[in-house]
């Protein structure tokens, strides 16, 4: 017996229930970067924060029916990033890349939404990418540079060009966006406001509707879609944003077996004394649990 193996373990993985990595469907990537962070940075300490909250809220989802215990999850642990931000995407998108090719879904935890752009590069064939977001993301540049938190989104339409880009409740941008967004004919974008005063089923609809033919899906979730009122640790923070609940509803009526990778970023768990990265991980929980429940195992 060793008593090393019995009284010891790695701490923080994610939810405290851990797979070898050849049995589990879900593969947990920390990315702790967050380099070209403009704001209010820190969303590198993000993934340890998000962790050990998962380690101390409850796991069984009423949503689903389905307790997180029952998956089969595997934490990683976190990219090894670089003070290059190139060389970062470079490594997270080869990592992407191998555990998508081994029948499995990356669940990224950010760090800086800029990483969204390394993992899409890992998707093959014909995708739809869904953003929740409070920003559209679509500059040019930011600052001088071509790529960061403000333009990934223009990079990934011109560079890794999904069919389809949806970006669900967005409330913030600039004239610069707005022009290049209506010259797009594959990006779609639903306002917070058109949210909150139409049916979510309605919304799930349009959202759904948009990404028919794709034959997989990205979904991507900056936490500054919530209201700072419910996610006051963001990056970003903008008025006017969803509840959690009003998130959930749409996300897991829109997220079904075509999803390919799923990425949750943008939280700066300094900002607060933890709310945020309970959220977070709560999140998380529920679109794990909602994939199992569907069959996604």
């Amino acid at each position: 017996m060793s008593y090393l193996k019995l009284f010891t373990s790695a701490t923080l993985f994610f939810s405290g229930y851990q797979k070898d990595l050849e049995e589990a469907k879900y593969v947990i990537l920390g990315v702790p970067f967050d380099a070209t962070s403009t704001y209010r940075s820190g969303a590198r300490f993000a993934p340890t924060a998000i962790r050990e909250a998962s380690l101390n809220i409850e796991t069984y989802s009423f949503r689903s029916n389905v307790d997180i215990e029952d998956l089969s999850l595997h934490d990683a642990g976190d990219l090894h990033v670089s003070g290059s931000l190139e060389e970062t995407l470079r490594r997270l998108n080869l990592v992407c890349r191998e555990i998508v090719g081994m029948n499995k879904i990356p669940v990224i935890i950010g760090g800086e939404h800029t990483i969204t752009l390394g993992a899409s590069r890992s998707i093959g064939g014909d995708f739809a990418l869904i953003s929740f977001d409070a920003h559209l993301d679509l500059r040019d540049k930011y600052l001088d540079e071509k790529i960061c938190h403000a333009t990934f989104m223009r990079r990934i339409n011109e560079e890794v060009k999904p069919r389809k880009i949806i970006e669900v409740g967005i409330r913030a941008a600039c004239k610069e966006e707005i022009t290049y967004l209506f010259s797009a004919d594959n990006i779609k974008y639903i306002t917070s406001h058109k949210i909150m005063r139409a049916s979510l089923e309605d919304i799930s609809r349009e959202i759904k509707d948009a990404v028919c033919g794709c034959n997989k899906v990205y979904i991507t979730i900056d936490m500054d879609v919530l209201d700072p009122a419910y996610a006051p640790a963001v990056q970003n923070p903008e008025p006017e944003g969803l509840s959690t609940s009003m998130l959930l509803d749409i996300l897991l009526n829109v997220c079904d077996q075509r999803l390919a990778i799923f990425d949750l970023v943008e939280v700066a768990p300094h900002y607060d004394s933890g709310v945020t990265s309970v959220q977070a991980a709560k999140i998380i929980f529920e679109v794990l649990s909602h994939l199992y429940k569907i069959g996604v195992r």
